[in-house]
Parts: structure tokens; C-alpha cells; sequence
């Protein structure tokens, strides 16, 4: 984004507020990567940095924030509705429509990857809706992150004695580009369980989503044995049926066996990938690879399979890209409320591609929570509210990384972060074409180990019939939960984080129709439970109660 920019994007149908961002940015300045998941390294989200200088972004209370701000619109008004035994007044929620016509102008804009225009316009978009539903203080918040933007790529294969013909393939994102004119190559098997050296050729390797138990992750972590009040699934659903994740056993190392073997580039297969696709944007973690690596479908690799068994196969790669240091920005808004301890809503405003459900659907559901809370009197809002949409999500996580290194001192108030990410439909293969289902995807809300706000969650959603849901431990993955909001957790904040993981969720077949249209209002209503539990709780006292130490998990 261009913080200066006065006017909207090209094409956008709403007047822009002028976005000026706090000066004193963060410098984003190494990257750390894991890949294992027994390192509970493998945040669907997050390419872990840090940054130890740079200054300080504007403060998560409204007074040291003002001098950031955009020109503010007139401040929130009530709207007087009733509130609902529920403690919801449903008069000021935003319909099934509003908040799927928000996906939808998100969506629409096009491939939406850290620092392309549609990301910039993102950012304008959300600054428009922050002030125009009346949040105080609304501003951007720049850091750097990498911007990757691939060009051509070619995999061309030529089996000895044979034909050449051209395989489709998508660039491996940060992986190295091929030298002018390509790379003429050798083409071998390589197992990544039993790696042998490839050194100087193209090695081929396997690369299967896993698949788990559908209800693994309400057990997942320092969660207790009996699932009783963890997993939401009235209709037995879940139990005995699998759930197949975006991810392999290597996520973000998938080039790492490659690499290690001396392989002059990368061929990644998607081995069983439902839809036959090849348009996967991982890793994106941000970190350079020194090989140049293209994927392939199943059906392009059981092909080579069948050359490679013939006899000695050659390969001709093209592979050009560019990655760039570019400002992005962290988008925030204020309101008033019964004190001055705070609750947080975020997402994240950038995806892998145009990417309905990553996450065009969690912007949304944090927009629905400012609706709703922007129309509710000062006293009904359980303490101050800020809502954050984090940029450089698939950039390493910069924009989470970034807003906690300037904001790390603050968070000792912070009484509860809630993520929202994901709405998402489960899909079948219809004719080879993969096809949404009215059946949602295993929903996660990764939850402090406070015995009280685990309640809270689980009749929340049990009271909103938020069905295949569970509440996870944040450990059920590791050190933290695979979130864009994960490092929350690692600060010791008090978390309620939200996801689901659809094995499309890094393909480009992440379109409108594999969206959870049904329950956006159930989900929302949901958070707004949530929140409302947090009234006379404060950050200390929330803190005292958990049962497994963040500080514990944050040194190990």
C-alpha cells in the first residue's frame, strides 16, 4: 500500500479515507522457520520473525494512537435496540448477506498476496468500513515484508528416445529463480523418508496431504481425556470420519530434502491432491530457498513415473519470479468501553490468492464484530475494543510479528485476542472437478487452558449450534495454535482463536462457493457470547486461572 495514497484504488466503488500511518515502524528483520509438527512449528499462518528495534507503532489505547490517525469519522452511535436474553441485540447484527457481500467485494479484487494492489486495496477497504461504522482512531501501522510475485514458469520433459512435451507447473513461492535461459536437468526419484543424493539433478518428490481423525484435535495437546465439554457434534458426525489438511508432514520444509541432497532444483508432486491441481502457494514463510522448485498434479507426476521407469528422463525448467521488500500495513480501530482493559478482533487482510475463504472470510467476521459493537453503548462493551487486521499473514506472519514487537508492552491488558479465520465448507470430487458441500469444515477455536473461558466457548457454540466444532488446547499443535494470531499465545494473552483448514485453503480454488455462508451469523453471533463473558473479568484475573503456564510454554 502507499501510505500517502488520497484517493481509492481503481475501480473501487467507495470513497478512500486518507490512510496516514504511524512513522515509527517496525524493520522486519529475520525470519525463523520450522517445519515439524512435533515442533508444533507449523502455524497455517506464521513464518516466525523478530525484531529487537525500529521504534514503536501507535499504542492499543486510543490516546497514544491519535497522533496516527485518519481524520475520524463522528463517533459510534448506539442504536438503543434491545438486547435479548441471549445478551445479544439483534436488531444491530449484520445479516447472512451484508457480511457475504463483504467476502464477495473482497474476493473480487483479484489474487490478494502481501503488497499486491489487491492487498493495498484491502487495506484502504477495511480503514473505509473501520470509520464508517464510527471506530475512533482508525489508522495503518507499516512494516516491511517480502512481496513474491511469480513470472513464467515451464517444465518441459523429455524422456530418452521420446517426445517433448510441456508439463503445467506453479512456481515453488521464494524459491530461487532459474538462470537465464533455464536449467537442462537429469530428473530423479527422490523419497523424502529416505533421503539419498541428487546432486546437480531435478529431484522429484512425493508430496501427500495428511489426513487426521476428524475429531483429533478436541484431544489434541494439554487437553483433558474426556472430550465431553470440548467437542460440539450433536450429530455424531466427526467421530470415525477423516479430515484431510492443507498441509504434508514437511509444510513449509517441503524443499528441504531436496536441498539437503545436493538437488540442483525441485519438483514437488501432489500426490492424491483432490481436483488434480498444481496451483499451491506454499511455502510462505517468507525465506529464500537456494534451489529454483516448480509443483506438479498427481496426474503430470504419475506420467514421469512411467518415463522414469522406462529409462533415463531430462528436464528443461524455466522458473522466473521477484521478491521485493515492500511497507505494508497493520490496519487498527478503537471504541470506547466499561473500562479501559482491552479486548481484540483480528484477522489478517492479505491471501495466497483471491482466496474467498483465506481470508476474505475472516476479514468479514472481524468487520460484523465492528458493526455490532460500534452500534452497542459504551457500558455494554465489556472494556475497550480494538480491531486489527494484520497485513504479511502469507509473508512469514510479519504483520502479527510486527504489531507485537510495538505493542508487546501493552498486552498486559489485553483480557482476551480473538482470531477469526476461515469459514469453510467441506468439497467432494464431482466428475474430476472438486465441488463445495453443504457441510462445513471441522471448526477449531484454539482456547486458553482457563477452565472458565473453555466454557464459555463451548456453550457458545452449543447455544448457536455451531456443530463439528471443537474446543482445542493452543498446544494442540505445538508451541502455539497454527494461527495468524498464534504469538498471542506466546505472549501469555489469553486467546480465543478461530480456524478451520480445508485442504484447498493455499489453492486457487478457494472461491465463493467453498465459503460457510450458512453459519457467518451463527459464528458471529457466537463471538459476540464470547466477548460478552469477559464482562468483569480482568486481564490479571483471567491470567491467574490457566491451567498450563504460557510463560512455561513460551520458554520451551
Amino acid at each position: 500500500m502507499h501510505p500517502e495514497r488520497d484517493s481509492a484504488p481503481e475501480g473501487s466503488a467507495h470513497e478512500a479515507t486518507r490512510i496516514v500511518p504511524n512513522r515509527s515502524t517496525t524493520t522486519r528483520r529475520a525470519f525463523l522457520h520450522g517445519a515439524s509438527l512435533t515442533a508444533g512449528a507449523l502455524a497455517l499462518g506464521l513464518g516466525a520473525c523478530s525484531d529487537d528495534g525500529g521504534g514503536s507503532a501507535a499504542s492499543t489505547t486510543r490516546d497514544s494512537a491519535a497522533g496516527s490517525s485518519t481524520s475520524v469519522a463522528e463517533a459510534a452511535t448506539p442504536s438503543g435496540s434491545p438486547v435479548g436474553p441471549d445478551g445479544i441485540a439483534v436488531a444491530d447484527l449484520p445479516g447472512e448477506d451484508e457480511i457475504f457481500g463483504w467476502i464477495s467485494e473482497i474476493f473480487d479484487q483479484g489474487i490478494r498476496r502481501t503488497g499486491y494492489p489487491a492487498d493495498e486495496w484491502a487495506e484502504q477497504w477495511v480503514a473505509e468500513r473501520f470509520t464508517e461504522f464510527g471506530l475512533s482512531e482508525v489508522h495503518a501501522e507499516p512494516f516491511a515484508a517480502k512481496r513474491w510475485e511469480p513470472g513464467e514458469c515451464k517444465l518441459e520433459v523429455t524422456p530418452e528416445g521420446g517426445q517433448t512435451r510441456t508439463v503445467p507447473c506453479f512456481p515453488v513461492p521464494f524459491s530461487t529463480p532459474t538462470p537465464d535461459g533455464g536449467l537442462d536437468l537429469a530428473l530423479v526419484h527422490l523419497d523424502a523418508a529416505s533421503p539419498a543424493p541428487v546432486g546437480g539433478q531435478a529431484a522429484l518428490v512425493d508430496v501427500a496431504l495428511i489426513e487426521v481423525p476428524a475429531d483429533m484435535m478436541g484431544y489434541g495437546g494439554s487437553a483433558p481425556p474426556d472430550a465431553t465439554d470440548r467437542v460440539v457434534d450433536p450429530d455424531g458426525t466427526l467421530a470415525g470420519s477423516g479430515h484431510l489438511l492443507p498441509f504434508g508432514t514437511e509444510f513449509m520444509g517441503v524443499m528441504d530434502s531436496a536441498i539437503d541432497g545436493g538437488a540442483a532444483a525441485f519438483i514437488g508432486a501432489l500426490r492424491d491432491y483432490p481436483g488434480d491441481s498444481f496451483e499451491y502457494f506454499v511455502p510462505y514463510d517468507a525465506l529464500s530457498r537456494p534451489i529454483p522448485g516448480v509443483w506438479i498434479s498427481n496426474s503430470s507426476a504419475d506420467e514421469l513415473d512411467r518415463d522414469l521407469a522406462a529409462g533415463p528422463v531430462s528436464v528443461r525448467m524455466v522458473v522466473s519470479a521477484e521478491t521485493t521488500e515492500v511497507e505494508t500495513n497493520n490496519i487498527v480501530g478503537f471504541l470506547d468501553g466499561a473500562d479501559d482493559e482491552v479486548v481484540m478482533i483480528a484477522s489478517h487482510h492479505d491471501g495466497p490468492w483471491a482466496s474467498a475463504v483465506e481470508d476474505s472470510s475472516g476479514m468479514a467476521l472481524v468487520l460484523a464484530q465492528a458493526h455490532y459493537w460500534s452500534k452497542r453503548p459504551v457500558e455494554e462493551r465489556p472494556h475497550k475494543m480494538v480491531f486489527l487486521m494484520q497485513g504479511g499473514h502469507m509473508s512469514g506472519g510479519a504483520g502479527l510479528l510486527a504489531y507485537i514487537d510495538a505493542h508487546r508492552d501493552e498486552l498486559d491488558d489485553v483480557v482476551l485476542e480473538v482470531h477469526l479465520e476461515h469459514a469453510a465448507l467441506e468439497t467432494e470430487v464431482v466428475d474430476g472437478e472438486v465441488v463445495a458441500t453443504d457441510v462445513p469444515v471441522p471448526r477449531w477455536f484454539f482456547t486458553s487452558r482457563i477452565p472458565v473461558l473453555e466454557k464459555t466457548v463451548f456453550d457458545a457454540l452449543s447455544a448457536e449450534e455451531l456443530g463439528r466444532s471443537m474446543v482445542v488446547a493452543p498446544d494442540a499443535f505445538g508451541e502455539q495454535p497454527p494461527t495468524d494470531g498464534a504469538m498471542y499465545h506466546r505472549e501469555g494473552v489469553p486467546v480465543v482463536n478461530f480456524l478451520t483448514a480445508p485442504f484447498y485453503l493455499f489453492d486457487s480454488m478457494d472461491t465463493l462457493d467453498k465459503v460457510d455462508r450458512a453459519h457467518l451469523v451463527p459464528l458471529t453471533r457466537a463471538t459476540i457470547r464470547i466477548v460478552n463473558s469477559t464482562a468483569g473479568e480482568t486481564a490479571a484475573g483471567l491470567r491467574s486461572q490457566v491451567e498450563q503456564s504460557t510463560e512455561d510454554v513460551a520458554a520451551g
